[in-house]
């Protein structure tokens, strides 16, 4: 019973994950979603954004990871990562930047269409969170 009365209420449990539809998402287009209190990116990308990432050689990179490893695992059109600068924590615009990626604006980090970083201070690609599928059309965050 005490180290019961420790645990999280539901409450907080509750915020540990977040499950959204996906159903919807056209290639191309991104939504942003909130998850721990942090924008969530979800990218549907087109075949050509894919082939995009998968094209870039390692030693281009600042924080080398391949595409396979960005991606949702068995589908690797849908990338999702926390939309937080690894800079100084500033939100990136979509679309945007010289990767066709994202671009944060405050101090321009460039981030490609895998979410890696290309250009700028930001020293670390956008994080992916833990994501599983709970059906086809549902993911669940954390």
């Amino acid at each position: 019973p005490l180290g019961d009365q420790m645990n999280p209420d539901a409450s907080a449990l509750a915020r540990e994950s977040t499950e959204v539809d996906i159903s919807a998402i056209e290639p191309g287009q991104s939504v942003t979603v909130k998850w721990r209190g942090k924008p969530v990116f979800i990218r549907n990308r087109t075949d050509a954004e894919v082939e995009a990432a998968k094209a870039v050689p390692m030693d281009e990179l600042k924080d080398p990871q391949e595409d396979v490893e960005r991606a949702v695992e068995g589908r690797e059109n849908l990338l999702i990562m926390v939309g937080i600068c690894t800079h100084l924590g500033c939100v990136p615009l979509g679309d945007a930047g010289d990767f066709g990626g994202w671009f944060c604006p405050c101090h321009g980090s460039h981030y490609d269409t895998a979410g890696r970083i290309r250009k700028g201070p930001a020293p670390t690609n956008l994080p992916v969170p833990p994501a599983v599928f709970v059906d086809d059309a549902t993911i669940k965050l954390g």
